[in-house]
């Protein structure tokens, strides 16, 4: 077992076989095929966004105004004119500018957010896909948490491009996006790779040492969250997902998890399942917070005598 920590990605890349010539493809194909997922944050921040931005300038235009209305209700007035005229100027251009400030932070929050969920996600994918050395030998691959499918397709793409036979599997919580996602994999022209399924990814409905490749994007973070991200109960749903990734790969097989802030315990359960060749990647900003890509080899199961040498992976 090994860990090593990656401190470029891009040289990970160039010792890894290449994906694909479509790193550089325009974000608004990908987001006519994919859409965004979470579009309802988008527009809140937005609007938040906005609402500052209109209260920043009303503070900037009717500044004398707010400072003489502000001035009639200041105790300060009963004792000093001046003092009282100069704490409402101080409490007017101090909202003015935390709220100009908070607008230039939300429409910040605003664009990071959709590059996310868009740009990154995709060029993510391409990274994700370069984890694996071989993809001629693939014969079947999982999503964990497929969502929309940009990780899937680009799986199924990297198949089609090595004339693999091997097929990707796309599980999601919901039909709805499973169905969804079904539609862009025949967009990209990968449809006859794809397969997807509902499934609950705490208990994955397939049997142990079935996949060649396991993957997930952005998902694993946010099992558990109905306990609240950072208690017990939430880690410890976490470990069990990456136990079930770890149960359904093969020996051999390659895992990469693409995750937000809880990389850290990722590691640190990979090593106490006894996982080989754990890589982690340079740290990317996404969706406003730290991310890693962790990669890591099953180790193949030896035969000891007359018994073979079983390792329990599951939580």
């Amino acid at each position: 077992m090994s860990l090593t920590i990656k401190p470029l990605l891009h040289h990970q890349n160039h010792r890894m076989h290449k994906p694909t010539s479509t790193n550089s493809r325009d974000w608004t194909q990908i987001y006519t095929v994919y859409g965004m997922e979470q579009w309802q944050t988008l527009l809140f921040l937005v609007f938040q966004a906005t609402l500052f931005s209109i209260m920043s300038i009303l503070f900037l235009l009717y500044y004398q105004p707010i400072c003489q209305f502000l001035d009639t209700f200041f105790l300060l007035t009963a004792t000093s004119s001046t003092g009282g005229g100069s704490a409402a100027r101080f409490a007017a251009g101090f909202f003015g500018c935390v709220t100009a400030l908070s607008a230039v932070c939300l429409f910040f929050a605003a664009g990071n957010f959709f590059y996310s969920s868009v740009g990154l996600r995709y060029e993510m994918a391409q990274r994700i896909v370069s984890c694996v050395n071989d993809w001629s030998n693939v014969k079947v691959a999982l999503d964990i948490g497929c969502g929309r499918g940009i990780l899937l397709n680009a799986v199924a793409t990297q198949l089609k491009k090595t004339g693999s036979s091997g097929r990707v599997v796309g599980l999601d919580r919901s039909k709805g996006t499973t169905l969804s996602t079904l539609r862009t994999a025949n967009v990209e022209g990968v449809g006859e790779y794809v397969t997807c399924r509902e499934g609950d990814v705490r208990s994955l409905p397939f049997g142990d040492n079935y996949f060649d490749v396991v993957v997930s994007a952005t998902f694993v973070h946010t099992v558990g969250k109905e306990y609240g991200h950072r208690t017990v109960e939430a880690a410890a749903e976490r470990m069990r997902v990456l136990g079930e990734m770890v149960r359904v790969l093969k020996p051999g097989g390659v895992g990469v998890v693409w995750d937000l802030l809880h990389v850290p315990e990722y590691v640190r359960r990979l090593q106490e399942l006894k996982m080989e060749d754990i890589t982690v990647s340079e740290r990317v900003t996404a969706f406003m917070v730290s991310s890693h890509i962790v990669s890591f080899r099953k180790p193949i199961q030896h035969i000891l005598g007359p018994c073979e040498v079983r390792l329990d992976w599951r939580c």
